[in-house]
């Protein structure tokens, strides 16, 4: 039985996928969907003083993933306060309120959402290399109310300075990462940009960004003894089982509910569940950090040749399609593919091109 059950500052999640604050989030009504489609939590989407006036249009979906140029909520706080946090709030679900930007707009809205929230996420966009903004937005929070609150922080910056910053200046968690950017993309058509922005700039997210979120949670894990929550280009129950392997202690997503419809967070849980079970593990603990303990700690050089499992080879070629050491070609039955090992030089590419388990790298020595 596979209990993927968690404790974060002292409140229980049925299990560890939740929105990431963003259009998902946006009101009660998207928040009751998150909910019925299987999310442990709700992360509400950032609110500020004021609504936020977004550049339209604002999201896209482009190959290997998605832009935006997506702000903060478009209702203002009054309209969060008296109306969608309350509906959220029945839910029956972990509720971390989204909120941004200065300390002082901060300051004065954590006390006001305390009594919703059972943690508050603080969202520090694209900073650059000073974690000052990162510190005063902690102590500002802290100050306005009694509450856990997390730090959600950019790719675009130095991961472990800013998160030992965060952690002494008392956050109790951290998120990583936010979208990527700026970036740009256009209408091959009419050469229109995508986003309605100045300049056309959005910002990356989606499936493209997952490798480099996985690269800011495991400096953030190996860089603090605080929680960390893991989020970029999740969009399956295989990725997020690599996050927390990685480390995270929980999940959030954001595109793939967009994209997918709110079922997807039910989809991820469950595609975890059978993973776990598959491989023998019952609770989440059991493959916490695992990938860290196998991370090198200097470069390899060693040329390993992959291994082929001759039974599961479909001879679909796209090994020996890729191989730019022409080291790979069929075996003489032609039902299976062969390599030389004189020739192969161990990229590894192969590995990851086949679909059918068919070759694996053994250990390096």
């Amino acid at each position: 039985m596979v209990d993927l059950s968690l404790e974060l500052f002292g409140t229980e999640f049925k299990n560890p996928v939740m929105p990431a604050a963003g259009p998902p989030v946006k009101d009660a009504k998207l928040a009751k969907k998150a909910a019925d489609g299987g999310a442990g939590a709700i992360v509400t989407k950032t609110i500020s003083v004021e609504a936020a006036q977004v550049p339209r249009p604002n999201m896209a979906s482009i190959r290997g993933g998605f832009m935006n140029t997506e702000l903060w909520s478009e209702m203002g706080p009054d309209q969060w306060l008296d109306n969608e946090y309350p509906e959220i709030a029945k839910l029956g679900l972990p509720v971390i309120v989204g909120l941004g930007y200065s300390a002082e707009e901060i300051k004065e809205l954590a006390a006001k959402v305390e009594p919703y929230a059972d943690a508050l996420e603080l969202s520090t966009h694209y900073l650059g290399d000073d974690p000052t903004p990162v510190v005063e937005s902690i102590k500002a929070a802290k100050e306005g109310a009694d509450l856990p609150v997390w730090v959600k922080l950019s790719p675009q910056i130095d991961i472990p300075m800013f998160a030992k910053a965060a952690e002494e200046a008392g956050a109790d968690g951290l998120v990583l990462i936010n979208s990527f950017g700026p970036t740009i993309d256009f209408d091959v058509k009419d050469g229109r940009p995508l986003m309605g922005s100045a300049n056309g700039f959005g910002w990356l997210s989606g499936p493209a960004i997952f490798p480099l979120a996985l690269r800011a949670v495991y400096q953030a894990v190996t860089s603090v003894d605080i929680p960390v929550i893991g989020v970029g280009g999740i969009s399956n129950g295989i990725d997020a089982i690599k996050m927390i392997m990685m480390g995270a202690e929980a999940v959030q997503v954001c595109t793939a509910p967009i994209v997918k419809g709110p079922e997807v967070y039910g989809k991820i849980v469950k595609e975890m569940e059978e993973f776990m079970e598959e491989h023998g593990y019952s609770s989440l603990d059991e493959i916490r950090g695992m990938a860290i303990e196998e991370m090198y700690s200097e470069d390899k050089f060693e040329t390993v040749v992959p291994e082929v499992t001759e039974e599961n080879c479909t001879t679909c070629m796209l090994c020996i399609e890729s191989c730019v050491y022409y080291a790979i070609e069929l075996d003489e039955s032609e039902e299976f593919i062969k390599i030389d090992p004189e020739k192969c030089a161990g990229c590894g590419l192969c590995v990851t091109r086949c679909n059918f388990d068919a070759l694996h790298l053994p250990p390096q020595q």
